[in-house]
C-alpha cells in the first residue's frame, strides 16, 4: 500500500487538530519556474523560534538577510533575528560560478539557500517567499501556520539581461511609483530597469549644465498635464534603491528623433537651416561656405500629443554634440551600470546619411564616458562599436545587421514583449498598433527561435517595454504589466524545455491571490481561472 505523507503543524493542531496531506515542492507555483525541482519528505514550518543564519562574507550579505526578515515578520508576527550565530534558515555564500545561480534545500529542520553571489541568494529568497502561503504578503499578523514542502531546487537564468523598460517621458512616473515597480520586478528576478527619460513630450532628468531641459521640457506631458522630472539626487536614490534589489538602471536619452522636449527648451538645438556638410572652419568654428548670421533658430512648441517621427536634432551642428556630450557625461556620472541607451528609433525626418553620422558620433561620446551603447534596432544601419547592443523591437533585418557586425541583440519584439499593447479590443487602456497581446501571447514564444538568423548566442537577453501614452497612474501601470510581466520574466529566466503554457497558467492564478493582498490592480485574463475573481 502506497504511503501518503501528512503533516500536523502546531498551528493546525491549535486551530483544528487536523492533519493535511503534505504539499509537494514540484506542485508549488514558482515564477519563474526553476530549472530543477525535486520533492522531499515532510515539511518545514516557520515558527517564533526561527532565525536567519548568515554564512560567508560580502558587502551586502547582512542586507540580504534583513530583506528576508522584513518580508517574513509582518504577517507572521515572529521576531526573526538575522545573525552569523545560527538559525534554521541558512543563507550561505559558497563556491565559485554563476553569481545569479542558487540552490535551495528544505527539510523538516532547516532551509538552506546557497549561491556563489549575493544576487543568487536574493533570487533564492524570492523563490522561498513564493513557497510560503500567499498570506505572507500581508502587512498585519495572520493567524495561520507557515509551512512549505521539503525538497531541493537548483536554478540559474538562461539570459544574463532580464529587463523591463518604463517610459517616464510620455507621462511622468513619480519616484514612489518607480520604486513600487522595482519591487515587483525584483519579485520575479528581473535585473535591469531601462528608464526612457526623454521624448517629445517631456524631459525627465535634471542636467545641471542645461537647466532649461527640465524647467521647460519637463513642464508637461501627454494630454497637457503638469509633467515633472527627477532631480539628480532623486535619480541617484532610484539607482541605489534598484541596486539594493540587484537591479541595474539603464538610462535612455532618445535621439536624434523623439527630441522635441529638448528643442522646445533650447532654440539653438533646432536645425534652423540645412547645412551642406559637418566641416567647420578651424578659425571661427563656423561651417565652411557660410557667413554670419548662419541661423536664426526658434525654439519649438511644447508637444502633448502621441504622434512620432517628426522631430530631430541637427546632426551637422557641433552644438548638438556639445549638448549630447554634456548630457551623457552628467547622467553617466550618476549611473554606475555599464549601459547607456541612445534611442535611435523612428527618426523619420532625419536624412539617412545624417542619421548614420549622428549614431556613430554619439556612440563615441558614450564610449568616452565608459559606457556601452544600447539603441533601438535602427542603430544597426550605422557601424556599431564592438560590444554595443541593438534592441530588436520592429525589424528583423536590422537585428541581423547588428549580428553581422558581431554585436548582440536585446529581444523586445513589439508583438510579444510590449506591455503597452492592449490585451484585446475591450482593454480599457493601451494601444494595438503592433498587436493585441493576451497573456498566452506574451508567454508562448522563445527568444532564440523567434526570428530566423537570431540564435541564442546572439542574444544578450529579453526586455519588456512599457510605453505610457495611455498610462496616467500606478493602477494603469499595474493593469498593463500584470500578469504579463511575470510571463516575460519566465521567458527570460527559464529554459524553453521547462516552460509550458498549461503549467504557467495554473501557477499564475496563485499569484493573483498575492496581488490581491498587495493591492495590485492586475488584469484578470479570461485565459486563467483566478479562483472566482
Amino acid at each position: 500500500m502506497k504511503k501518503i505523507f501528512t503533516y500536523c503543524s502546531m498551528g493546525a493542531l491549535l486551530l483544528s487538530f487536523a492533519c493535511k496531506p503534505a504539499p509537494k515542492l514540484t506542485e508549488s507555483s514558482l515564477i519563474p519556474i526553476p530549472q530543477e525541482i525535486q520533492d522531499g519528505k515532510g515539511v518545514f514550518e516557520l515558527t517564533s523560534e526561527s532565525g536567519i543564519h548568515l554564512i560567508g562574507s560580502a558587502e551586502h550579505l547582512t542586507w540580504v538577510g534583513e530583506y528576508l526578515a522584513d518580508h517574513l515578520i509582518p504577517a507572521t508576527g515572529f521576531d526573526i533575528p538575522v545573525s552569523y550565530d545560527g538559525g534554521n534558515i541558512r543563507l550561505e555564500l559558497a563556491g565559485d560560478g554563476n553569481a545569479e545561480a542558487y540552490s535551495i534545500s528544505v527539510d523538516e529542520n532547516l532551509i538552506s539557500i546557497s549561491s556563489s553571489g549575493e544576487a543568487g541568494l536574493f533570487y533564492g529568497i524570492q523563490s522561498l517567499l513564493q513557497l510560503f502561503p500567499a498570506e505572507i504578503a500581508h502587512q498585519n499578523i495572520q493567524n495561520q501556520s507557515w509551512v512549505i514542502p521539503a525538497g531541493t531546487i537548483s536554478d540559474q537564468p538562461v539570459f544574463s539581461y532580464r529587463g523591463a523598460m518604463l517610459d517616464v517621458a510620455r507621462h511622468f512616473i513619480s519616484v514612489e511609483d518607480v520604486k513600487h515597480y522595482i519591487d515587483q520586478m525584483a519579485a520575479y528576478k528581473l535585473n535591469y530597469l531601462h528608464l526612457h527619460l526623454t521624448d517629445d513630450q517631456g524631459w525627465r532628468i535634471e542636467i545641471k549644465s542645461w537647466p532649461k531641459l527640465t524647467e521647460i521640457g519637463g513642464s508637461t506631458e501627454v494630454g497637457g498635464g503638469e509633467g515633472g522630472f527627477y532631480t539628480q539626487e532623486e535619480y541617484k536614490d532610484l539607482v541605489a534603491y534598484a541596486a539594493d534589489r540587484f537591479i541595474t538602471i539603464v538610462p535612455e536619452v532618445d535621439m536624434p528623433g523623439h527630441t522635441n522636449s529638448a528643442l522646445a527648451s533650447y532654440a539653438e538645438l533646432n536645425p534652423g537651416v540645412n547645412l551642406p556638410n559637418g566641416k567647420l572652419d578651424s578659425v571661427n568654428k563656423q561651417p565652411l561656405d557660410y557667413q554670419m548670421p548662419l541661423r536664426n533658430p526658434q525654439a519649438s512648441e511644447l508637444y502633448t500629443g502621441i504622434e512620432v517621427g517628426w522631430s530631430t536634432f541637427a546632426p551637422k551642428l557641433e552644438i548638438t554634440y556639445a549638448f549630447v556630450d554634456s548630457v551623457v557625461r552628467e547622467i553617466s556620472e550618476l549611473t554606475p551600470g555599464p549601459y547607456f541607451h541612445i534611442g535611435g528609433d523612428e527618426s523619420h525626418v532625419t536624412e539617412k546619411d545624417d542619421y548614420v553620422y549622428f549614431v556613430e558620433r554619439v556612440q563615441d561620446i558614450v564610449s568616452k564616458y565608459g559606457k556601452t551603447s544600447i539603441g533601438w534596432d535602427e542603430i544597426a544601419t550605422a557601424k556599431l562599436l564592438p560590444g554595443n547592443i541593438a534592441q530588436f523591437w520592429a525589424k528583423e533585418e536590422n537585428a541581423k545587421l547588428a549580428i553581422s557586425q558581431g554585436n548582440q541583440i536585446l529581444m523586445s519584439p513589439a508583438t510579444r514583449a510590449y506591455l503597452d499593447m492592449q490585451y484585446d479590443s475591450t482593454s480599457r487602456i493601451g494601444l494595438h498598433w503592433a498587436a493585441y497581446i493576451e497573456l498566452q501571447d506574451a508567454y508562448s514564444w522563445e527568444p532564440s527561435t523567434f526570428a530566423e538568423g537570431i540564435a541564442a548566442e546572439n542574444i544578450l537577453g529579453v526586455e519588456a517595454p512599457l510605453w505610457t501614452e495611455t498610462v496616467t497612474n500606478r493602477e494603469d501601470l499595474e493593469y498593463l504589466c500584470f500578469p504579463r510581466l511575470p510571463a516575460l520574466a519566465e521567458v527570460a529566466w527559464t529554459s524553453a524545455d521547462k516552460r509550458s503554457w498549461e503549467g504557467f497558467k495554473n501557477r499564475i492564478q496563485k499569484h493573483g491571490s498575492r496581488w490581491d493582498i498587495l493591492g495590485i490592480q492586475y488584469y484578470s485574463s479570461p485565459q486563467v481561472n483566478w479562483g472566482g475573481k
